[in-house]
């Protein structure tokens, strides 16, 4: 029997300084059992980092044709295509032609071998942004999971505070193609 998926309830109150974004941002997020912990917490940084209007979460790791979150047009065209963790170049490089913009949250253990070997294909791509997190933040974001997430998240001058209860993580927003 397959387990099922994992059900948590988001809060985040956003204050992105850098786009005028004050907002109280409320989800509720599946983990596929085939999911780990910190790509969890990887989809809720991007889902606040690129937030705007009408961004939703889609059907994630079992939706192989869809990426982790997307803003569509009232035409069914895609408008914002937003990937998580460390795709293939040619994934990003499909995304990038059939949709407005593509935004991609690097992130994962193997990151530095990722930007060396991928990013060089990605630096022309007009419609394309990339930023990178350390890794670290994501494991101790990952170490503060639970079910119920109440996150207060301030970004401002490429930087990221991220409050969860008394404690306080930071870290830079490494932008590594495009603009945001």
């Amino acid at each position: 029997m397959a387990r099922p998926s994992t059900v948590y309830k988001t809060s985040i109150q956003l204050s992105d300084i850098d786009h005028g974004i004050y907002e109280t941002l409320q989800a509720t997020v599946a983990q596929h059992p085939s999911e780990t912990a910190e790509r969890l917490v990887a989809r809720l940084l991007a889902f606040a980092i690129f937030q705007e209007e009408e961004l939703v979460f889609t059907k994630g790791i079992s939706a192989t044709d869809e990426p982790d979150l997307w803003v569509k047009g009232g035409d069914g065209r895609v408008l914002l295509w937003v990937e998580v963790g460390l795709p293939d170049a040619d994934r990003i490089i499909k995304a990038s032609r059939h949709s407005a913009r593509v935004a991609l949250l690097a992130c994962g253990k193997t990151l530095p071998n990722w930007e060396q070997q991928h990013l060089p294909k990605l630096t022309n791509i007009a419609n394309l942004t990339v930023i990178t997190v350390d890794p670290a933040f994501i494991a101790r974001l990952t170490s503060l999971l639970e079910r119920s997430i109440t996150w207060s998240l301030t970004i401002t001058e490429g930087a990221l505070y991220l409050t969860i209860g008394a404690e306080t993580v930071e870290a830079a927003l490494q932008m590594k193609v495009g603009s945001r």
